[in-house]
């Protein structure tokens, strides 16, 4: 994102990101993840070398640690969401606090300016 110089430019471009930060449902922050398994069946083609299985977890921390949570076929895509919408408002958070880094670092500047007007 390239952050504008004028301090009205970087204040319009913040209220359009922080009317942009309502969550629009639940949100996940954690790790999508798909992986390849056995099932333990011992009639199962994955047990005699073929193909694998296909599964989801999740990754997060709890408390320092990493876990993980293995994800149902059938909330696959409403997990998918909540990661997405996790996202989502993680980089719009970045691009709010790099805006209103940018407005703390040209105020005086910009102080300075308006007093060589006056």
């Amino acid at each position: 994102m390239r952050v504008p110089s004028h301090p009205t430019q970087i204040r319009r471009m913040l209220t359009s990101r922080l009317k942009q930060l309502t969550p629009a449902g639940p949100i996940l922050a954690a790790s999508l993840c798909e992986v390849s398994k056995r099932c333990g069946q011992p009639s199962c083609a994955c047990h005699h070398d073929g193909p694998l299985h296909i599964a989801h977890h999740l990754t997060f921390k709890d408390d320092g640690k990493t876990r993980t949570v293995y994800v149902p076929q059938d909330m696959l895509g409403e997990v998918r969401t909540w990661v997405t919408e996790y996202q989502r408002l993680k980089a719009l958070t970045h691009e709010i606090s790099q805006l209103t880094l940018a407005l703390v670092r040209g105020h005086v500047t910009d102080r300075k300016r308006r007093q060589g007007r006056s």
